[in-house]
């Protein structure tokens, strides 16, 4: 009866083994189906400022804002890979609010994303993310501060996160404020997904997902 005992505890030591290492290398890092507040998701989606290339292929929406590392190491790495496969990418661009007296977006920001959402001008998008970010001056645009239409713009923007973010996290995709770039899209069977892409062990899935068949390196 011991060794039976025995065998039994260890044979239930390799399946939890088993199945703590294929969540940790890639059970945590797959995106969320989104099962609650569809509809409600695709209309803030519809309705926010995004810009896009003008591909036909799978929709995939990206959230984030300038300065955000994450952000700007998926859009040098993987928006080449999905461009090249057609993905539609619609990029929605963010200026975060102030938060406890500090100051997260410069004037330049706020006057490019307001630029954004109005005129959805992909070329201008592609501009600022290769312009060095401490000299972008926005100079050619109308500013956003001073306008009273723009200004509601950029809280537009500020808005659409703070809507999303709740929704998202019925559906266990804890996003939001502090976590970008969020991604979000539709598989080829209709199905809405999502993910906080901060690490790049999940971008795999998003690229399967949407169709980009290439092999998978890190």
């Amino acid at each position: 009866m011991k060794k039976l005992i025995l065998w039994l505890i260890l044979a239930l030591t390799v399946v939890l083994a088993i199945g703590f290492a294929w969540w940790w290398f890639d059970g945590r890092w797959r995106p969320k189906t989104i099962t609650k507040h569809q509809a409600e998701i695709a209309a803030l989606l519809d309705r926010a400022g995004w810009v896009a290339p003008g591909n036909s292929g799978p929709r995939l929406y990206m959230i984030g804002f300038r300065s955000c590392p994450d952000c700007i190491r998926y859009r040098a790495e993987e928006f080449p890979k999905l461009l090249k496969a057609g993905v539609d990418i619609r990029l929605i661009m963010v200026a975060r609010r102030d938060r406890n007296g500090v100051v997260r977006s410069s004037p330049a920001e706020r006057t490019t994303v307001a630029e954004l959402w109005l005129n959805r001008r992909w070329e201008l998008a592609e501009r600022w993310w290769d312009a060095d970010l401490e000299t972008w001056i926005a100079g050619d645009i109308r500013p956003a501060d001073g306008d009273t239409a723009r200004t509601a713009v950029v809280e537009a923007g500020r808005d659409f996160v703070d809507e999303l973010a709740p929704l998202l996290a019925d559906n266990g995709v804890r996003g939001g404020d502090g976590r970008y770039p969020t991604l979000i899209w539709w598989t080829k069977d209709g199905v809405m997904r999502a993910c906080v892409c901060e690490r790049p062990q999940t971008w795999r899935f998003v690229r399967a997902e949407v169709g980009v068949k290439r092999p998978v390196t890190y």
